[in-house]
């Protein structure tokens, strides 16, 4: 069942890039302007300058969007599950994280630069607010959700409550975690391409507002396929985890 479901998600995606690519091409035909070059130019384009000049932008970029996750999964997975096991957490840390959701997160921007720097520091937060809210809100969500008949039948076997964190609230909630990941990570590669083009020399957000600004329309399209290639294999990796690790569901 797994594989049929696969199967068909991946023949989903080349469908969609194969219409992309018409669409594209016939839009290059049909307008023949400089700023809309076929995607087959773009396509010898990436492999000639690949290795020479994007690799490095895209490592940077792959590294503080991980590292990003990674911060967000470490802060944001715990305090969500304090907030769904413990009422009185939840009752405290709820409104705070209510209240500061909604703001618009690249409005703060300004002001983790001015109190990070233009650094790697000032990116990474960016990257971890987008995606941390979700975090927090869906294990918290996914920790309430679950029978508190199980957590009842543990405790009067004796189980420890590391042990029912360990034992049923993490693999419980896992699957949702990941979810809620990919749902911000489109955002979260947003907001990475906009803070990349401040105080640094190196990403593809540089890479492709530098091509812009050089009107090497080539390069800037190159740069926008392989931050989209980037979005997508990151999004793949997180299915397959979650297909790993939830089979079971």
């Amino acid at each position: 069942m797994i594989k049929v479901s696969s199967d068909k998600k991946w023949q989903g995606a080349l469908y969609s890039l194969v219409l992309v690519i018409v669409i594209w091409q016939a839009l290059s035909w049909l307008l023949k302007l400089p700023i809309i070059p076929s995607p087959f130019a773009v396509l010898i384009n990436i492999i000639q300058i690949f290795a020479a000049k994007m690799e490095i932008h895209l490592l940077y970029s792959l590294g503080r969007i991980m590292g990003g996750i990674a911060l967000s999964i470490l802060l944001g997975v715990p305090l969500g599950f304090l907030m769904g096991y413990f009422n009185r957490v939840d009752k405290v840390l709820s409104p705070l994280v209510y209240f500061t959701y909604p703001v618009p997160k690249i409005a703060l921007l300004p002001i983790i630069m001015l109190l990070f720097g233009l650094g790697e520091a000032s990116k990474l937060i960016m990257i971890v607010l987008i995606i941390i809210f979700q975090i927090i809100i869906t294990s918290r969500d996914a920790v309430k959700g679950i029978p508190q008949e199980i957590f009842r039948s543990l405790q009067s076997l004796g189980a420890s409550r590391l042990q029912v964190f360990k034992e049923v609230i993490i693999p419980a909630s896992l699957a949702d975690v990941l979810t809620a990941t990919r749902l911000a990570l489109g955002t979260a590669v947003s907001i990475l391409f906009f803070t990349e083009t401040f105080g640094t020399q190196y990403g593809m957000g540089y890479f492709i507002m530098d091509a812009w600004m050089r009107v090497n329309y080539l390069d800037m399209y190159a740069g926008i396929v392989i931050l989209s290639l980037m979005g997508f294999c990151l999004f793949t990796v997180i299915d397959i985890t979650e297909r790993h690790i939830s089979s079971w569901r």
